[in-house]
């Protein structure tokens, strides 16, 4: 009986275990099966998340070929966010051979109705001649089409241009502004860059004060390049000037990085 007992007990188990795998079977399926039946019959939206849902293995398992097969099907139909996610695959070899041209031609098709991810990442292919020949001149116009919509990483990118100078003239204030606008978004590099053109006075009034405190909302965010930077900067600032740091960053916290420089 001794021995029985514990055997009797695995197999109560195994059966409680396999009734809550196909409860929770049961939970997702009707969800994918519906998704699926309407993406057959051309829903876009539902061609769309029935894409990321292969891409992410979320109720499905992982499937890079299927995503792309509905991301395409959905993209085929104009939608900018599957034109988008297409040439995303593309550039990185997901579930078809990677193939530059290919992710610069639905980039396009994306950037051209206003995606802000697709902008930006045509700016990229320009900036870096992927799938298309170098040109800077390209590149910024794709970074400002995202930053003046609000995209953050592409006010990053812009900033760089102006700040390096790349396919016109450099212009040091312009790249402040730019920065400025990510920062202000949370972006934690441009907050980073933000201190650090403070800190050399690149475009702005040189400022140890504001460079210690974009430099502590970033570190505040986990950027180690920003703690080293406070650091540093501590060492040649006095009590009085970390103190007003450290309540403008506070107030800068507070208000969201809204108006933090005055």
């Amino acid at each position: 009986m001794n021995i029985r007992k514990p055997k009797l007990f695995l197999l109560m188990l195994g059966f409680a275990g396999a009734i809550a795998a196909s409860a929770c079977s049961q939970g997702i399926e009707p969800e994918i099966k519906s998704l699926t039946k309407r993406a057959v019959a051309g829903d876009v939206s539902a061609q769309v998340d029935l894409g990321l849902k292969y891409a992410n293995g979320d109720g499905v398992s992982e499937d890079d070929a299927a995503a792309l097969k509905w991301y395409r099907k959905a993209a085929e139909q104009g939608d900018r966010k599957a034109q988008f996610n297409l040439g995303t695959m593309y550039a990185g070899g997901e579930g078809v051979p990677e193939d530059d041209v290919e992710a610069m031609k639905w980039y396009r098709k994306a950037a051209e109705q206003g995606d802000v991810n697709a902008q930006r990442s045509l700016g990229i292919t320009y900036a870096f001649g992927s799938g298309v020949p170098e040109d800077k001149v390209q590149a910024m116009k794709w970074y400002r089409e995202a930053a003046e919509q609000g995209g953050a990483r592409a006010q990053l990118n812009l900033g760089t241009m102006y700040a390096d100078g790349e396919g016109f003239l450099q212009d040091k204030a312009e790249a402040v502004k730019w920065y400025r606008k990510a920062a202000e978004q949370g972006s934690t590099s441009a907050q980073f860059i933000l201190g650090s053109v403070y800190a050399k006075g690149e475009g702005v009034p040189k400022s140890d004060v504001h460079a210690y405190k974009w430099m502590s909302l970033a570190a505040a965010q986990g950027d180690h390049e920003a703690k080293t930077g406070q650091r540093t900067l501590a060492f040649q600032m006095t009590k009085e000037q970390i103190a007003e740091a450290q309540k403008l960053s506070a107030e800068c916290f507070a208000n969201d990085y809204q108006g933090c420089d005055g």
